[in-house]
């Protein structure tokens, strides 16, 4: 394990790598990155980001149990009962789920905005059948061609509306830098209720999991069907 001031001397490195070659410098490690664990309690939350919370560990609060309905309430008393099976309990994927809609087909997300993020995930996983098939659906929806074009040739989200270029930009920051900024994710609460932006993430799980087995399996398109998303 690298000690904090190895960790420094290896951004130091990346970053004057980066100038040379022309890339991003790498970016400046956190305080949470520099910790060598053991830490005692105080030392972890003092280094933890501005935007997490103390309690849940994340960016959102732990979820209320008397906001769930009776059968939500059990599994959230199940993630915290002494015998749980549960590894990460309340602060784990599975207590993050219970802020959202019980069940997908329950969500408030409307279609349209639903098809944005199928498409973002089509495009980041190079997707071709299912941007494909699902292109179209986009523009029934609503989804207009100037931003379907905006995420299928990967360009500035300059000029888009607020909440379209911040969702685009969120699922490029997912999948090509494997983080949510601090400035996006705060950009994402002001267009979004926690509710909402947990079934978006759901919703972009499942996308992410269609291209999955479409890879795996090297499904093509039906031979009356152009491709429309450039490769790569």
């Amino acid at each position: 394990m690298k000690t904090g001031m190895q960790r420094v001397i290896t951004a130091g490195l990346l970053a004057t790598v980066g100038l040379l070659t022309g890339c991003s410098p790498a970016p400046r490690p956190t305080a949470y990155e520099q910790l060598t664990w053991p830490v005692t309690e105080a030392e972890f939350l003092a280094a933890l980001p501005d935007d997490v919370l103390p309690e849940s560990r994340g960016r959102i609060p732990l979820v209320d149990r008397e906001s769930l309905d009776e059968a939500r309430k059990r599994e959230y008393d199940a993630r915290i009962a002494p015998d749980t099976k549960s590894l990460a309990g309340l602060q784990g994927p599975g207590g993050l789920g219970l802020n959202g809609s019980p069940d997908l087909s329950q969500t408030l997300v409307d279609k349209r905005t639903q098809e944005l993020i199928r498409l973002v995930v089509s495009r980041e996983m190079s997707q071709q059948l299912e941007w494909t098939v699902h292109e179209p659906v986009a523009l029934g929806a609503g989804l207009e061609p100037e931003i379907i074009d905006v995420i299928r040739y990967r360009r500035p989200v300059d000029g888009l509306p607020e909440p379209e270029a911040t969702l685009i930009e969120w699922g490029r920051e997912v999948f090509q830098k494997r983080d949510v900024s601090a400035d996006v994710f705060a950009r994402l609460k002001t267009h979004l209720s926690t509710r909402d932006l947990v079934d978006l993430c759901q919703f972009m799980g499942n996308y992410t999991r269609t291209a999955v087995l479409l890879h795996t399996f090297d499904v093509h398109l039906p031979y009356d069907r152009e491709p429309l998303l450039p490769m790569p």
